[in-house]
């Protein structure tokens, strides 16, 4: 079975899209967490954001992995852990452009797709459910108000040390919002068969209980 969960930036897609593949026992894939480390490559070999051909040329030398753990999941990339280096701010406020590349697309979908293939999978992102996997079962659209978003990551940040103003996270998730919805390649939208679920006023196991619900529906 494939779940895609859709949604803008700092909906709660990773953390609902884990506890999701816990209660069913399925494998998760963070798949922005994948684009998110294809610009940590390019930040670590000095590659302009935009230059697809040198970001993919170091992206198709390198892997990309996971391990679960008792407090989430850590991302490694090369063998090192990357997964505080993915969510600094320089990474957060340029994984887009790297994210909007067609060949740097083109390869992680392609390594997305074999996850999936060869297991039950619960994956997240912006195009999942009209890109990567348009057959799964079961797809969600995950939304909050850009408010709400916006404290969730301030509350974030604060835990891992990262202090920026709660105004400018908010600033900076309107302007997500916006690239990743007009992106020619793979926009941020809601597929037709999606249902779409607001979790501004919904706690974490609410919306988890609603897609395992849907899961069970589909099996």
């Amino acid at each position: 079975m494939q779940i895609a969960i859709d949604g803008p930036s700092s909906a709660g897609k990773s953390t609902v899209a884990k506890k999701v593949a816990q209660s069913l026992g399925f494998v998760y894939c963070d798949t922005g967490a994948m684009y998110r480390a294809a610009t940590v490559l390019a930040r670590e070999y000095g590659i302009d954001y935009g230059d697809e051909t040198q970001i993919l040329a170091e992206l198709s030398q390198s892997e990309i992995s996971f391990k679960p753990v008792a407090s989430g999941q850590l991302v490694f990339l090369n063998g090192e852990d990357v997964t505080l280096a993915i969510r600094t701010p320089e990474i957060t406020n340029n994984v887009s452009q790297v994210s909007a590349l067609p060949k740097i697309r083109e390869e992680l979908v392609r390594q997305q797709r074999k996850i999936a293939g060869d297991h039950d999978i619960v994956m997240d992102g912006r195009d999942i459910g009209t890109t990567v996997l348009p057959d799964a079962e079961v797809k969600v659209f995950l939304v909050a108000s850009a408010s709400e978003r916006a404290r969730r990551r301030y509350e974030e940040n604060i835990q891992k040390g990262i202090m920026t103003p709660l105004a400018k996270l908010q600033e900076e998730i309107e302007t997500r919002d916006y690239k990743d919805s007009h992106r020619q390649i793979s926009p941020l939208t809601k597929a037709v068969d999606a249902i779409e679920i607001d979790s501004t006023n919904l706690s974490i196991r609410e919306v988890v209980e609603r897609i395992v619900e849907l899961a069970n529906i589909a099996k």
